[in-house]
């Protein structure tokens, strides 16, 4: 490795290609972050590493050549690593988030590619931010499908207002006020679904801000928490509101579903929820920092049959 080579603190598209010219740049930056003690093994971490002329390692043990792409979402792939990272700091820092189509445009890949490539680095959002939510917490759910009213008359489907979730995926939000949210796409919104999520994501210390949904009866059992009743126009009651969560739906998920995405198909809708509290867990943070906490995350191995769920 070059430990020489300076990748400063880049904010900028400019900044980002200063810091990474050419693949040697991206390979070094990598190695840095993966192996900061020192090159270890992927086939046997206790084995003396040698370093092969080409650039490979080899693994005394084993005997076995590897480089620093094995064991991470860029193993398996002929994709240069420079067009990795642009995909990377340009899902984590548009502000709405970018599309298959764009992405394919940008660094001059199929569409397919940039599609299977922005589903692997979705796949590392969810190992950010997994400590439990305390303090103050509010939730609430959000269902994503079409309008019923923008629908042709012989696909409209009946009852499908409030929360009905016929023709939509309900998702649970978890908010700490000051602090990060987590999302879980539920089969639905009874407390049987709901009240497990609420368990494992959140601490028991916590005070909870509700609205009058049964779904949280067995959760008001078990945490403190307050409530405010929607149905009779109550919205703000001192400190209960739960208009922090209802921000995020609307800010950071439904406006770049319906300008980006378009559509979410409920297979694959968690890890745009893991995109959507990423982006929204890191907002205080700089470019380079959001993006070097993606690059941490990408050491698993994600093959494009567990992407498409075969």
């Amino acid at each position: 490795m070059d430990a020489t080579i300076n990748f400063g603190n880049f904010n900028s598209l400019y900044d980002f290609f200063e810091a990474f010219p050419d693949e040697k740049a991206c390979i070094s930056f990598l190695e840095k972050k993966r192996w900061s003690n020192g090159v270890v093994s992927p086939y046997d971490a206790t084995s003396k590493v040698y370093r092969r002329g080409d650039g490979n390692y080899r693994c005394k043990n084993t005997g076995k050549n590897f480089n620093v792409r094995i064991g991470t979402i860029f193993e398996g792939t002929k994709l240069p690593l420079r067009k990795w990272f642009m995909s990377i700091y340009l899902l984590c820092n548009h502000k709405k988030a970018i599309s298959a189509t764009q992405l394919a445009k940008d660094i001059n890949v199929t569409l397919k590619t940039a599609w299977f490539l922005l589903h692997k680095i979705r796949k590392t959002f969810h190992t950010v931010h997994l400590e439990k939510l305390d303090g103050e917490v509010e939730l609430d759910e959000a269902f994503v499908g079409g309008k019923n009213k923008n629908r042709h008359a012989n696909k409209k489907v009946k009852n499908s207002q409030g929360r009905s979730f016929k023709d939509k995926v309900p998702v649970l939000g978890m908010l700490q006020r000051g602090g990060n949210v987590i999302c879980k796409v539920v089969k639905d919104t009874s407390a049987k679904s709901l009240t497990p999520c609420i368990l494992k994501a959140v601490k028991r210390t916590a005070n909870l801000f509700t609205d009058e949904w049964v779904g949280y009866d067995i959760i008001r059992k078990i945490y403190k928490t307050q409530m405010v009743d929607h149905g009779k126009g109550q919205y703000v009651i001192g400190n209960a509101y739960t208009n922090s969560i209802e921000g995020f739906w609307s800010n950071f998920c439904k406006r770049v579903i319906n300008a980006i995405y378009n559509h979410v198909g409920r297979k694959y809708m968690q890890r745009y929820f893991d995109e959507f509290s990423f982006r929204y867990n890191t907002r205080n943070v700089s470019n380079k920092v959001r993006f070097d906490m993606v690059i941490v995350n990408t050491y698993i191995r994600v093959t494009q049959n567990q992407i498409v769920g075969k």
